[in-house]
């Protein structure tokens, strides 16, 4: 069956950097669009980037110029790098099969919290 598993996350101050990364495994890894997602406390879960198999990427108007989501597809792994982190960036970050809101397979997920 799909496996997601996201690492990465933690504690760090604002304006520090993060980077997360997603192993997958059951799936044919190249084919697939992928996503980042998160979640924080009270807020509907919102995607924070995606990137397609040729390596298309899209990104929410909130990370746009921060973030960058990127893929190697001989590690079958997908990767979130976070720079210039904000306080409004604490939450729960998932990855996501499928370049939609819907369907697909997500991870357990990776806390990434932002204080000083």
């Amino acid at each position: 069956q799909v496996q997601l598993v996201e690492s990465g996350g933690g504690l760090v101050q604002p304006g520090d950097s993060l980077r997360l990364s997603c192993a997958a495994s059951g799936i044919i890894f190249s084919g697939n669009d992928l996503g980042w997602y998160r979640q924080a406390p009270g807020k509907q879960r919102e995607m924070v980037a995606r990137i397609s198999p040729r390596g298309m990427t899209n990104y929410a108007d909130s990370v746009k110029g921060r973030f960058t989501i990127s893929r190697d597809n001989a590690k079958k792994t997908v990767y979130l790098q976070m720079n210039s982190l904000k306080r409004e960036d604490t939450a729960v970050y998932y990855c996501k099969t499928g370049w939609g809101d819907g369907g697909g397979s997500w991870g357990q997920g990776t806390q990434v919290t932002v204080s000083s």
